[in-house]
């Protein structure tokens, strides 16, 4: 898939770790951990809303979208 979440970076720029920004974000671990390590295949408006609050970013500082290199 060509979007790709880069929730990796910006927890890194915030010094922040998942278990914090669990907390501070309102979901839990696991579906965290699924969208940090790309396995989600959607992320509601209000969790990015969140994620956006808590880590002071937008929205395009976390969902990046990279061509695919494989052609078809």
């Amino acid at each position: 898939m060509p979007i790709k979440i880069h929730l990796d970076d910006m927890m890194s720029k915030r010094k922040m770790s998942l278990n914090e920004l669990s907390q501070k974000v309102g979901i839990t671990l696991s579906n965290l951990s699924i969208i940090k390590n790309q396995k989600s295949k959607a992320i509601r408006l209000s969790t990015l809303d969140a994620l956006c609050r808590v880590l002071d970013c937008q929205p395009g500082d976390l969902i990046k979208y990279v061509e695919d290199d494989e052609e078809h």
